[in-house]
């Protein structure tokens, strides 16, 4: 029996709510994938995506081996391990004594993680070089919700293609040119645009779904960061 299993889950939601899907990935020892799957939601939102991948990750693995868990959703990991507590114990209310969403499937994983031990480890989504086991979740997760159907490694299904949503460093134009990177003194673009997955920038703060970010040398990050970093201030 293995010491401890190493996976990553991911969901995704294309106009959240919208087409959904979500993904989980199993590693070898090497912690590269060993066996993946993934599957449509029809239309959905990106947290119900996110906690279907936990829950079906959780019904996929043995739980007599102690499991570690990648995930790049705080929504999903704070639903299951900080709020879960409080939940229970206000009668599933929130502090604001609102109804606890998407009530229904954190119950289903509170009971898969009784008597488990599950370590859940947060990774940055969309980095040049960030976690492999989230990237490859997450973009089989992005699949599943365009295409609306089931893949695989026990259905033959081919690697997941490239995400769309992680930048590129140095990527090559056609004809074989290279871009440059982008300038970060005061020719850089002020452009923003809404995070469609929760990340975290430079500063090392996060940041959630729906906020404006904008690109830095790292990647994504909070357009204030971005200035200060093109400004050279700490």
């Amino acid at each position: 029996m293995r010491e401890r299993v190493v996976a990553a889950c991911d969901g995704a939601s294309k106009g959240n709510p919208g087409p959904a899907g979500w993904a989980w990935v199993v590693a070898d020892e090497t912690e590269s994938p060993a066996r993946w799957e993934a599957g449509p939601l029809g239309r959905a939102t990106n947290n119900v995506a996110e906690l279907t991948a936990l829950e079906r990750l959780l019904t996929a693995t043995d739980p007599g081996v102690p499991l570690e868990v990648r995930m790049d959703s705080q929504y999903a990991m704070k639903a299951v391990t900080t709020w879960l507590p409080g939940w229970k114990r206000n009668g599933w209310k929130t502090a604001a004594g609102k109804p606890v969403a998407n009530r229904e499937l954190v119950v289903r994983i509170d009971a898969l993680l009784e008597g488990r031990s599950v370590d859940f480890r947060y990774v940055p989504a969309h980095q040049v070089d960030g976690d492999p086991l989230n990237d490859f979740a997450d973009r089989a997760a992005s699949q599943a919700a365009k295409i609306q159907e089931p893949a695989g490694s026990a259905l033959g299904s081919a690697e997941p293609p490239p995400s769309e949503d992680t930048p590129k460093s140095g990527a090559a134009k056609p004809g074989g040119a290279r871009r440059r990177p982008a300038r970060q003194g005061a020719g850089a673009s002020s452009r923003t645009i809404k995070a469609k997955f929760p990340g975290r920038c430079l500063c090392g703060r996060s940041y959630g779904a729906g906020e404006p970010i904008a690109r830095n040398a790292q990647g994504w990050g909070h357009p204030e960061c971005r200035t200060a970093e093109a400004a050279g201030r700490p």
